[in-house]
């Protein structure tokens, strides 16, 4: 995934908050501490205290300030934090699109830590949307980690299938989704895993669709994203599917499942990305074809 050099990206939006404070890779080694920090960043779970504390403690929360150095493609493709503001633009614009009345999420970028209505945003809970706020939190200093740890090939693309996977979850809040399906518990057919599973479809049905989207120049935002991309946007989902994550403890139980299989999240991923998020109705399927 990459973004067109000249795409103009100002004005996302976007704002910075927290009480300042980073990982540092060095603290966190292994397949075990990678997988850690993939769980929290798909599934907002605090697993902090396993990781010994990664969060910003002791520092002062500042004052809420926008996204800076943040003008043009070119920038977006060298910052993370740009990068994900950046995506905002075309996220929103598709959304416009498709949903009558549309209004935006706050998307807010995390400096270490910052209370929200639904708790702590660090980067020890990952990124997640708060729907009382009808906000993004998401701490860019995930994606340092696991570039460092996993190296450039990480992808891109994979830090904008979790923007967006988080931006699916605003577009349920909005239309009443959750209102409609409200949390009944845990388990393979659950509302919460059809909603995961949904987010993720609704994620691949933009990332198909994300070249449409153009800056008042009539620019594009983004370059079609490469098969290597796409396959790496797919192993991520698969690295947080609920099976995987609990086989690492060597039980795998389906009735506490939260956000489904590793094959139902790139399967889903896969039906939005090939036939748009018309297709993306997790809730009318039996649970045999979910």
């Amino acid at each position: 995934m990459t973004f067109n050099s000249n795409a103009d990206v100002s004005g996302s939006g976007a704002t910075r908050r927290g009480r300042g404070g980073a990982i540092a890779a060095g603290g966190i080694t292994g397949l075990g501490g990678i997988a850690l920090l993939l769980l929290n960043l798909f599934t907002g779970g605090d697993f902090g205290a396993l990781l010994g504390g990664l969060g910003g403690g002791g520092y002062a929360e500042q004052p809420e300030s926008e996204i800076t150095q943040c003008d043009t493609g070119a920038d977006a493709n060298e910052n993370d934090s740009c990068r994900l503001a950046a995506a905002s633009l075309a996220i929103n614009q598709f959304w416009a699109g498709k949903v009558t009345d549309y209004r935006e999420p706050q998307l807010v970028l995390v400096d270490g830590s910052t209370e929200t209505a639904c708790g702590t945003a660090s980067n020890e809970t990952g990124p997640f949307y708060c729907p009382p706020e009808e906000t993004v939190y998401i701490d860019p200093t995930f994606f340092q980690v696991m570039r460092q740890q996993f190296g450039a090939e990480t992808g891109n693309l994979a830090q904008l299938y979790i923007l967006a996977h988080e931006y699916g979850h605003h577009i349920q809040q909005i239309t009443g989704i959750f209102d409609q399906y409200p949390d009944n518990g845990t388990g393979p057919d659950s509302n919460g895993v059809r909603s995961e599973l949904q987010a993720d479809c609704f994620a691949g049905g933009w990332i198909s669709a994300m070249t449409e989207q153009k800056d008042d120049n009539g620019v594009p935002y983004l370059q079609a994203p490469t098969e290597a991309q796409l396959q790496d946007a797919l192993e991520a989902a698969a690295a947080v599917g609920d099976d995987h994550i609990q086989s690492q403890s060597g039980y795998v139980n389906p009735e506490t499942w939260t956000h489904g299989s590793s094959e139902q999240r790139q399967r889903w991923f896969a039906t939005g990305y090939k036939s748009g998020v018309g297709a993306c109705d997790t809730f009318s399927v039996s649970g045999r074809d979910l």
